[in-house]
């Protein structure tokens, strides 16, 4: 029986009756996605340090955290992407020089002197980071059923959660008592001995294939650049999920960095209390949420297709005011407790939309259909999120001081609406949409 049939009797997350080299893909590729947030993410609680000891602006400090990073990431995504398409790509080695990259050039974050070797510094990152995703996201469609692909990517997904509670954890704590510089050095150095793991351990399911599956995959015409755009866009749901997942990610990564400044300046919380303040929301919370979503989807979408997006457009919604109830308290111990449900519901579209994605194109588009939600993700929403709300905090200070940045995490809140709109919208487009395959 192949990965594909023996997932297709059981659950999309590592249990009995599943292959072990699935098993192992599965684990290894949630290892690999939490040390690619855990490195990305961890700027976010060591941002007043660093701030303070290289004296930088919220605006250079949004620079950092966002289009440093996500304008490299966004645009190498793609052709990195196309060529993990390719039959003849080997999608675990090119993982594991991914790792490799982004691991030593968050190391070497913690050696820079000044803004601008801190900026070359976070492009390095960005440009290994760029070549993870859309691999591990194709080689988990290539081993599991379509039915489970949403629980199967969600479980992957859970790095992302995981990777920022680690991070927040370790960066505060190791901060308080060394100093920004040894926590960005002691989160990144381990993930070279990771790329060797993945490196020596990992299997390319291409090559495990039956002779008849590799010569008909041989004689498959691979599509140009241009007819996997033109297919992928031609997908109404695919443009709506695409909008919706670009602006949960453009709050989602400028609440992120900015929620924690706001913790620390409107609250007076230490960088350690803060972290594993924030680590109870985004880490615990986002788990919570996004387990919840691939399995509400998989569940109610096999009776109704529409369903698959159900969840995260309702839970969006509600999200909302209740994320406005806890920045404007004044007590930090209620406005933790009160982002507890709104970070689940936001965290929960993570499965559905990208298990969405890879059944809305054909096999030879997925990882390439993967770097454009990426791209959107990446550009619009790190790039542009803690960017935008830096110079939103900047350009308020005259007039809120050192509340400005709970102004802006005011109408963040509120802006939550817009992706439960076109999450709801893709909905309605996916029974007729939505592949077998």
């Amino acid at each position: 029986m192949t990965d594909k049939a023996a997932l297709s009797q059981g659950i999309a997350s590592p249990a009995t009756g599943v292959s072990a080299q699935t098993r192992t893909m599965l684990w290894i590729l949630l290892i690999v996605y939490i040390f690619n947030f855990l490195d990305r993410q961890i700027v976010n609680i060591l941002a007043e340090p660093i701030k303070a000891d290289l004296g930088l602006s919220d605006t250079e400090l949004g620079l950092l955290a966002g289009p440093a990073f996500a304008v490299f990431y966004a645009l190498l995504g793609i052709p990195i992407a196309r060529y993990a398409d390719k039959e003849g790509t080997n999608r675990v080695r090119l993982i594991s020089l991914a790792l490799a990259i982004w691991s030593a050039m968050t190391a070497v974050c913690g050696l820079a002197q000044n803004f601008v070797q801190l900026l070359f510094a976070r492009i390095g990152v960005g440009v290994g980071e760029a070549g993870c995703t859309p691999a591990a996201h194709s080689l988990i469609s290539d081993s599991v059923a379509p039915e489970k692909r949403s629980s199967a990517i969600a479980f992957y997904g859970l790095g992302v959660p995981i990777g920022s509670l680690i991070g927040l954890i370790i960066g505060g704590i190791v901060n308080d008592l060394y100093g920004w510089r040894v926590a960005l050095m002691l989160v990144g150095l381990p993930g070279l001995l990771l790329a060797l793991v993945v490196l020596f351990v990992m299997r390319e399911p291409r090559h495990s294939r039956t002779a008849e599956d590799a010569a008909a995959a041989a004689a498959t015409v691979p599509l140009s650049t241009g007819e996997a755009m033109r297919e992928i866009f031609a997908s109404r749901a695919f443009v709506y999920i695409l909008i919706a997942a670009s602006v949960t990610a453009f709050l989602g990564y400028g609440k992120g960095l900015w929620t924690i400044s706001f913790f620390i300046r409107s609250h007076g919380l230490s960088t350690t209390e803060a972290g594993l303040s924030m680590a109870v929301v985004l880490g615990l919370a986002g788990v919570a949420g996004t387990w919840l979503g691939g399995k509400l989807a998989d569940k109610f979408g096999a009776r109704d297709k529409r369903h698959i997006l159900t969840f995260p457009a309702y839970g969006m919604a509600v999200a909302a005011p209740v994320l406005f109830l806890g920045y404007l308290t004044e007590d930090w111990r209620i406005a933790v407790a009160l982002l507890v449900l709104p970070t689940m519901l936001n965290a929960a579209y993570y499965g559905p939309a990208y298990g969405c994605v890879q059944g809305l194109v054909q096999p030879r588009a997925r990882a390439v259909a993967a770097s454009i939600m990426l791209f959107g993700q990446n550009l619009i929403g790190l790039g542009l999120g803690p960017f935008l709300f830096g110079v939103l905090s900047d350009a308020l200070q005259p007039l809120a001081g050192q509340e400005s940045v709970r102004w802006v995490l005011y109408g963040a809140a509120w802006l939550g609406l817009i992706p439960a709109f076109f999450f709801w919208r893709a909905s309605l487009r996916l029974k007729a949409e939505l592949k077998s395959g």
